[in-house]
Order: C-alpha cells, then structure tokens, then sequence
C-alpha cells in the first residue's frame, strides 16, 4: 500500500504562479504609485486635522483616510487593475470593505505606536500605513477588482 504524495496548498501554487507573471508585478508597481498619492493626501489631511486644527489623532486618522479613499479607488479602478468593465458601485463597496478593514489594521498600529512609543503622532501615522498596505493590496486585487 502507498501513501499519497502531499500535494502542494492551492493558494500556494496560486501565488507563486502569479510572482512568475510580469503582469503582476506592473500592477503591483501601479498599486504603489496609487498608494504614495493617496499617502501624500492622507499625511496631509492627518497633519491638517491634527496639527492645525487641534483634532485628536484618532479622528484626524479617520478624516485623512476618507479623503484618501476617494482618490485611491478612482486611480486604482481606471489605472492600476483596468477594471472600468466592471459594475463601478459593487466595486466601490468591495474596495471601501477591504480599505476598511485595511484602516482598522492602521488605526490599532497608530494608537499602538502613540501610546507605547515616543514617536510623533504624524511618524505612527506613516507607519501604521505602510504596515497596512500588503492588506490593502491582497484585498483589492483578489477580490474587489478580481476579474469574473
């Protein structure tokens, strides 16, 4: 009697085929040019609410992530994944979903770095961005702009 060779995960075999297609690779390199404008707008609005206008950073970090999500969604739909075929209301929920969750991955990061660091308020609102940007892509390619 044999055993069965173990075979390998599907979404294994998923993800190391897409790292082989340059396609991916593009698109990824979009996705970032994408994130560092909506990064921009996001600091600026978070600098804005927080610094000038004396906002806690709490809801300065949520006023800065509205006013980037518009931006994010509009390039990412038309430029990084060319998905203007699609329904552009059921792909604004997906994306608003997914930045959602990506946010609330941010906004735990942010209060994290404020209350156990010394770091400024506008250096963890970097950071709890950038580590919530892998989230933010995964989410977006897979499921939001995802091609039937």
């Amino acid at each position: 009697m044999t055993v069965p060779q173990a075979t390998t995960h599907p979404m294994h075999r998923r993800v190391r085929h897409g790292m082989r297609r340059p396609h991916n690779w593009i698109q990824l390199s979009k996705f970032f040019a994408v994130g560092g404008s909506g990064y921009v707008v996001n600091l600026a609005v978070f600098w804005l609410t927080f610094e000038q206008l004396g906002l806690h950073h709490l809801a300065a970090a949520t006023i800065a992530f509205v006013c980037a999500v518009f931006n994010n969604f509009w390039w990412n739909r038309h430029w990084t994944f060319g998905a203007r075929e699609g329904h552009a209301g059921f792909q604004a929920a997906r994306f608003f979903t997914v930045s959602v969750v990506a946010f609330f991955v941010a906004l735990g990061v942010l209060e994290l770095l404020v209350q156990e660091t010394t770091l400024r308020e506008l250096a963890a609102q970097a950071i709890s961005i950038v580590v919530a940007t892998p989230l933010n892509f995964v989410g977006n390619k897979m499921w939001s702009f995802a091609r039937g």
